[in-house]
C-alpha cells in the first residue's frame, strides 16, 4: 500500500536532494557553482555625534539614532573557489536582481560556459526578470548560461550564501551606517579581505545523510 506524504514534504525533499547533488559535484571552473542570497539593511545615522575612540576605549555612541531608509544587499559566493561578491542596491526588484546576475556572468565569469546558481525561490529570481531588464536577445543569451537550483521553502540552511551573510553581518554590519555609499564602501573592504583569505566552504551534508537524518520527510512506501 502507498502512503502519500504531504505535498510540502515531497517538494522539500525534491529540492533538497537537487541541491545536495549539486554540492557533491567536483570543482569545475568552466561550470562554476555560485550561491546567492540577499538581505535588507536598515541604514541608521547618529542623532548625537559619537565620542571618538581613545587609547584603551571604544567609540561611545548615544542610544538614539536616525532612520535613513532601507537598502538591499546581494551576495554571490563560489564555495569551492573561495570567492564572493557583495553589491548594494536601493531596492530589491526583478531589475535589480537581473542587473546583478548580468554583472556576475559578464564581469566575474565571462569565460564560464554555464553557471549553476543556487538561490531561494523568490518571484524575482528567474528568467522573467532578465526579460524585464534587458532586450530579448540579451535576456536569452544570459539565460542560456544559467542553470537554476532552488532551495526548498524553509530550507534556507541549504544555501551556502547564508553562511556568507552570517559572517558578513558579524564582521562588518554590527555598526550604524547611514548611507548606501558608506555601506557599499564597508562591504567592498570586507569582500576584499574575505577573498584575500581564500575562504572556501567544504560542504559535508550529503544525500545519503539526508535520507537517514531527515527520513521523516520522505515518502513512506
Amino acid at each position: 500500500m502507498w502512503c502519500i506524504p504531504p505535498k510540502q514534504n515531497a517538494d522539500f525533499v525534491a529540492h533538497m536532494e537537487d541541491i545536495l547533488e549539486v554540492y557533491a559535484l567536483p570543482y569545475d571552473p568552466e561550470i562554476p557553482l555560485i550561491c546567492m542570497d540577499e538581505k535588507p539593511y536598515q541604514l541608521l545615522g547618529e542623532e548625537l555625534e559619537a565620542l571618538p575612540m581613545n587609547s584603551g576605549q571604544t567609540v561611545k555612541e548615544d542610544y538614539k539614532y536616525v532612520r535613513c531608509g532601507v537598502s538591499n544587499i546581494f551576495v554571490f559566493t563560489e564555495p569551492l573557489g573561495g570567492w564572493r561578491h557583495v553589491s548594494v542596491t536601493d531596492h530589491r526588484t526583478k531589475v535589480d536582481w537581473a542587473l546583478s546576475v548580468r554583472e556576475l556572468l559578464e564581469v566575474y565569469y565571462p569565460k564560464a560556459r554555464k553557471v549553476r546558481l543556487v538561490m531561494d525561490n523568490l518571484n524575482t529570481h528567474g528568467v522573467s526578470s532578465l526579460y524585464e531588464a534587458f532586450s530579448a536577445d540579451v535576456a536569452l543569451s544570459l539565460a542560456k548560461r544559467l542553470e537554476f537550483h532552488y532551495t526548498p521553502r524553509h530550507g534556507s540552511w541549504l544555501n551556502v550564501a547564508e553562511i556568507e551573510l552570517s559572517v558578513m553581518s558579524g564582521q562588518c554590519l554590527k555598526r550604524r551606517l547611514s548611507s548606501v555609499e558608506e555601506l557599499a564602501t564597508q562591504l567592498s573592504t570586507w569582500e576584499a579581505m574575505r577573498n584575500g583569505g581564500n575562504k572556501t566552504v567544504n560542504w559535508q551534508f550529503t544525500t545519503a545523510d539526508a535520507r537517514i537524518k531527515l527520513k521523516s520527510l520522505y515518502p513512506k512506501i
